[in-house]
């Protein structure tokens, strides 16, 4: 059999919403596992790592400030940004472990 007797066959042997459905199918399915869901695991990421912040560490701040946390609170930690400089955080708000923590902690 040449190919061009192939495609009618299937054609006819599944139902046509099936054939018009397929490539949206293929699209979704495209789409969550390229968008969705290593978007889902980033954020899971985050949470643990919101949740396993304590005191001395050292964080970046969503709005690119270098803090160490002198308080943790349930929805809140206070980083100490100064010498007597002390602001209250959300937690989600903390965005990375400071690349220059070792640094600051040691300063």
């Amino acid at each position: 059999m040449d190919s061009a007797m192939i495609s009618p066959i299937l054609a006819q042997a599944l139902p046509p919403g099936l054939v018009q459905l397929a490539p949206m199918i293929l699209i979704l399915g495209v789409f969550y596992f390229l968008l969705v869901r290593p978007q889902q695991q980033q954020a899971k990421a985050h949470d643990e790592f919101v949740r396993g912040l304590k005191r001395g560490d050292v964080v970046l701040t969503a709005s690119g400030l270098y803090g160490r946390i002198v308080d943790v609170r349930e929805s809140d930690v206070t980083l100490e940004i100064a010498s007597n400089v002390r602001v209250r955080y959300e937690r989600s708000k903390i965005s990375a472990a400071s690349p220059v923590g070792a640094a600051i902690k040691e300063g």
